[in-house]
């Protein structure tokens, strides 16, 4: 505690002592949703029980409250939110959790089915709402019309159709703001793009705005070929991370960038300079 103090006061912050809890890392401490604990040599992060049931008991309120309507439309509410907090907890140990909340989402929706059509069957009730889908024979779903008139099957999502992607890492000796190691963490940033909607989205504009071509080969840039995200003044040298300053390039073309001291002029397809 006392060497915690120190780090903190010579960068000017102080520990709170109300917020702070002192806990064995083998009994583990619940942090923003999750449960960290350490069990033998191996620290474990999953979601934390108080995170799932809080997470159930709001999937509960949402088919609660809408007991007359359309399985589409309890679809549409439901979706956003079980998606939501499984892409928060995907980089944590969370298959087992995800599985809970499966069942216990599709226990909810069975009894919400049953309640709608009392006089009907089981076999009747499973043929209306759920579906075979892909491996998975159980898949809650429903039908609406949009207001074009197109008519439209949407389909649960089940928090295990998210995959769970392990966080790797930053190398204990990297330093953003080392020249040095601003190739690393470039390739670092076009994984992470990759891996979000709007990372994916600046990809696009990214790809449209040079032509799909790398400016140092002017070769196409494709799946196939794959691509690594230069900024165009270093990071580590004081850069942004706007469109404006990045482009995208071949793997092999961002080494000879970094190995040869290249500089990428933008708009990328008009060449290169040698620094």
């Amino acid at each position: 505690m006392p060497n915690i103090e120190i780090f903190l006061n010579e960068r000017g912050l102080r520990l709170s002592l109300e917020k702070t809890k002192i806990t064995p890392i083998h009994e583990g401490v619940d942090f923003l949703g999750s449960t960290i604990r350490k069990f033998g040599n191996k620290l474990i992060i999953k979601p934390a029980k108080k995170n799932v049931a809080k997470f159930l008991s709001k999937i509960s309120v949402i088919i609660k409250a809408n007991k007359a309507t359309s399985a589409a439309d309890l679809i549409a509410y439901l979706n956003p939110v079980i998606k939501g907090w499984a892409n928060y907890h995907q980089h944590t140990c969370s298959s087992k959790a995800f599985s809970k909340v499966d069942s216990e989402i599709f226990r909810m929706l069975w009894k919400w089915a049953l309640r709608r059509h009392r006089g009907r069957g089981k076999r009747w009730i499973k043929e209306k709402y759920f579906i075979k889908h892909g491996s998975r024979i159980w898949t809650f779903s429903g039908v609406g019309v949009k207001a074009n008139g197109t008519v439209i099957c949407p389909k649960l999502t089940y928090a295990s159709d998210v995959k769970i992607k392990r966080h790797v890492k930053v190398r204990g000796q990297a330093n953003p703001f080392d020249p040095q190691w601003e190739e690393y963490f470039e390739k670092r940033l076009s994984v992470k793009m990759q891996n979000s909607l709007r990372g994916r989205t600046q990809l696009k504009t990214l790809w449209s705005s040079q032509q799909g071509v790398c400016p140092i080969c002017r070769q196409k840039i494709t799946h196939e070929t794959g691509w690594h995200n230069h900024h165009i003044q270093w990071k580590s040298l004081g850069g942004k991370d706007g469109n404006s300053n990045r482009v995208l390039l071949h793997p092999e073309c961002h080494r000879k960038v970094h190995q040869l001291n290249l500089t990428v002029v933008k708009p990328c397809f008009k060449g290169i300079n040698r620094a």
